[in-house]
């Protein structure tokens, strides 16, 4: 596979592979980055040496900022690659382990969700799924992951509220494996990467096929929540929201992007007694 634009792979150390997401200014999801993160599935399941896959961001502010709506709009078939990646990334006998700092929201949430375990830096690490806020509902896997690991009430406040969540929060809902202080995440992530490729790999995908028995969904669940996607992108209110954002800071470094659940509440109706709910 040529060099991707989205991340680059270092295959450097036996049994492991680790995929950096470097695509500036925010690592935002486009149509090409759910492309080459299939090609880089073929490529993963063509390897009987490779154990493990870290995933890790080049910014340390953003791990993956959210999709590019508008361009996965123009090529809506992109979501169904989408589902075919989640799939096979939680079915692979590779383990996959997403070391997150920065925000990730939207996609990026469900991408880390889609992994077989998560840790996060307790100071850099936030992660939302802001959907709601701008007219959506979650398409790419929250609404079939998040019930599984943090139960349907906590799912309900994460994807009903839009808001932005942080690691410590995380890890007591379940979301995240576990937080750790940032300058200890690399070591702890390397070392147990290091130990799972000192395993057989047909142990490790035994155990893991075994216990996803218990925790992953179907491509029919994917597919229903995709559906839904699109069907809420044409609705009046949802374009009237989007709309709001684009001279905002969408998609370049903002303090819009930064604090993306903050902004929600100021693109809808203004509350009864005529103020507007958008914090400062």
């Amino acid at each position: 596979m040529p060099d991707p634009s989205q991340f680059n792979t270092d295959r450097t150390y036996p049994g492991r592979w680790t995929v950096t997401f470097s695509s500036p200014p925010i690592n935002m999801f486009v149509p090409t980055t759910i492309i080459e993160l299939g090609a880089l599935m073929t490529d993963l399941e063509a390897d009987p040496s490779v154990k493990v896959v870290v995933f890790q961001s080049a910014n340390p502010d953003f791990f993956i900022a959210h999709l590019d709506v508008a361009k996965a709009a123009e090529r809506p078939e992109v979501l169904g690659l989408w589902r075919d990646f989640v799939l096979r990334l939680s079915s692979t006998p590779v383990v996959s382990i997403a070391k997150i700092r920065g925000r990730t929201r939207g996609i990026g949430n469900e991408f880390v969700l889609a992994c077989d375990m998560r840790f996060a830096s307790r100071q850099r690490a936030l992660f939302g799924n802001p959907e709601v806020g701008v007219g959506l509902v979650p398409g790419g896997g929250a609404l079939e992951w998040l019930p599984r690991l943090v139960g349907r009430s906590r799912a309900l406040e994460i994807v009903l509220s839009g808001d932005d969540f942080d690691a410590d929060i995380a890890e007591r809902y379940g979301w995240v494996n576990r937080t750790m202080d940032d300058a200890d995440l690399d070591s702890f992530v390397d070392a147990l990467a290091r130990r799972l490729a000192s395993f057989d790999r047909e142990t490790l995908a035994a155990a893991k096929a075994q216990i996803n028995r218990f925790g992953t969904p179907t491509a029919t669940e994917l597919q229903s929540s995709n559906d839904m996607f699109f069907s809420t992108l044409a609705l009046p209110g949802a374009q009237a929201r989007r709309a709001k954002i684009r001279s905002i800071g969408y998609g370049v470094p903002s303090d819009f992007e930064l604090n993306f659940g903050r902004y929600l509440p100021g693109f809808g109706p203004a509350d009864d007694d005529g103020t507007d709910t958008q914090s400062d």
